[in-house]
């Protein structure tokens, strides 16, 4: 079982210890700040990481301007919807597509934001071309496009995959995302796209009660995910990805809440096969 942790970019690329120090060797690399995507850092981070013995499976590309992570700022703020930040967010992932070359990270991940759910909303074409343009882009360096889930349906998802069209795209399947968001449950979203699923984050959540804010994180295994079910679903379709631990929240909880979900990721594998 491949399990990792995400891996913020920090101190000029000398940022591994962080990995290490759960008994780890793999990560997906991470920064909102499209200016640290350069050959220099890229180099530093080839270094340090290969020093660390850490592999990263894949590179979380942020975007500049506002992101509001809610149902009231987020649609207008998130991703590739936007279109007066569109271009600028484009060019931004080409840029972290170049690095994610530059340091043998197979991939690039994005959320690429409330993507219309109605297709014939005068905005989902432009979405949709947008999302190509960095797929292509991708692909011409022999990379990846995954989509993070998070503010689409499942269906959503499927249908832009299939509109967008090229042979490199995979998902970043966050079930927690899933139910913070009420966008599905995750369990049934594999039936829509689990063909899709390159790698997962270990993360967990209940639905929203309000109809105004998203719904609360948890440790893993505390919410609504239904986990063990999850990790004997993926394991039954074959998939052979990394299991990347995502706990949103900070200091000594953190590491108590990411050392506690290693151990219980390989409990839940281990009796997969009996589920």
């Amino acid at each position: 079982m491949n399990i990792g942790v995400i891996n913020q970019i920090r101190n000029g690329g000398d940022c591994f210890r962080h990995v290490k120090e759960f008994g780890l060797d793999v990560c997906q690399l991470m920064s909102w700040n499209p200016n640290e995507a350069t050959p220099e850092l890229a180099k530093s981070v080839i270094r340090h990481a290969g020093e660390a013995g850490v592999r990263i499976c894949a590179v979380w590309a942020g975007v500049s301007g506002p992101s509001e992570w809610n149902f009231t700022g987020g649609p207008t703020t998130l991703g590739l919807v936007p279109p007066q930040y569109r271009d600028m967010r484009v060019n931004e992932l080409k840029r972290w597509a170049d690095f994610a070359a530059m340091i043998g990270a197979p991939a690039i991940i994005t959320h690429c934001g409330f993507i219309p759910e109605n297709m014939t909303d005068p905005e989902y074409e432009p979405v949709v071309g947008a999302i190509r343009e960095v797929a292509e882009y991708c692909r011409t360096l022999g990379l990846e496009f995954w989509f993070e889930t998070g503010q689409e349906t499942p269906v959503v998802l499927l249908r832009t995959i299939k509109r967008v069209g090229t042979d490199n795209l995979g998902i970043n399947f966050d079930p927690a995302n899933l139910v913070l968001y009420g966008k599905g449950n995750p369990l049934d979203a594999l039936d829509v796209i689990g063909p899709y699923v390159r790698n997962v984050h270990v993360k967990d959540g209940f639905y929203p009660t309000d109809g105004e804010a998203l719904g609360r994180e948890v440790r893993p295994g505390q919410g609504k995910v239904r986990f063990p079910e999850f990790v004997a679903k993926l394991a039954r379709s074959g998939f052979a990805g990394e299991w990347i631990i995502e706990r949103e929240i900070e200091g000594e909880e953190q590491e108590r809440d990411i050392r506690q979900t290693i151990g219980d990721l390989r409990a839940w594998h281990g009796s997969a096969p009996y589920l």
